[in-house]
């Protein structure tokens, strides 16, 4: 199981060390609360490593739910320290989204950064304008990036947030990016994490979720538990399809 959400201390370069549910603000008896992984976080909740932590499950399992309550449990919190496009851009919460961001309670450092973002694949156009010609973004990213494919405009806006420390939500960005795509990324999440930036990813994709030293979460019906990466369902999944994929597409005949 993993460990319950810390207290604040001084980290610098680790923005935020844990979740808790405020049971005031949330009715255990309703969705999301009734989401296995959320239900977890309401009664134990829970600790954020310092550096990367990815959370894996299947479809249903919450990942996105958490992610972005997380998102916007930030963005309420930074929004008081800096008024510039980082904390406008991180993501609001969407219409589809659960109200999980007013009950979420993040446990935060005092001196980290306080900048970061939330970035959805599927939403990155919506966004671009944010990321295009505006400041010092005007020398980071060049061109407009609705000019540029999906899956670049994607890394392009994270390679120039390397230099820039802060807290960084990134909901399954495998959905934009091929396999090669999906190696750079890595690469540009490293650096990332070299600047001192902490990142939380939900992925789909065990090449994501090979990012060297990310603590990795699995949401199932169980909760939420600490897993070793050659150990969790996505890896051992992915490895039995690729050495025998007969063995599954004969049940789609």
């Amino acid at each position: 199981m993993a460990p319950a959400a810390r207290g604040t201390g001084r980290q610098p370069g680790v923005p935020v060390t844990g979740l808790t549910i405020d049971r005031g603000q949330s009715d255990p008896g309703r969705w999301p609360y009734t989401v296995p992984a959320v239900r977890h976080v309401y009664e134990s909740g829970l600790a954020l490593a310092p550096g990367a932590t990815v959370l894996i499950g299947a479809n249903g399992a919450g990942k996105s739910t958490l992610v972005e309550g997380i998102a916007a449990a930030w963005a309420r919190r930074v929004t008081a320290f800096r008024e510039d496009w980082l904390q406008r851009s991180i993501a609001e919460p969407a219409a589809e989204d659960s109200d999980l961001h007013r009950a979420l309670r993040l446990s935060c450092t005092r001196g980290g950064p306080t900048g970061g973002l939330f970035l959805r694949a599927e939403r990155l156009h919506a966004q671009a304008e944010q990321f295009s010609g505006r400041g010092r973004w005007r020398e980071r990213i060049d061109g407009p990036l609705l000019d540029r494919s999906h899956g670049e405009g994607f890394l392009q806006v994270l390679a120039g947030m390397t230099a820039e420390p802060g807290f960084y939500v990134l909901d399954e960005p495998e959905s934009a990016l091929s396999f090669d795509s999906s190696l750079m990324l890595l690469t540009i999440l490293q650096d990332m994490l070299a600047a001192g930036s902490q990142v939380v990813l939900a992925t789909h994709s065990p090449v994501l979720a090979a990012l060297p030293g990310a603590t990795l979460l699995q949401l199932d019906d169980g909760g939420i538990t600490q897993v070793e990466y050659d150990d969790c369902d996505l890896v051992t999944s992915w490895r039995a399809f690729l050495e025998r994929p007969a063995a599954f597409l004969r049940h789609l005949r």
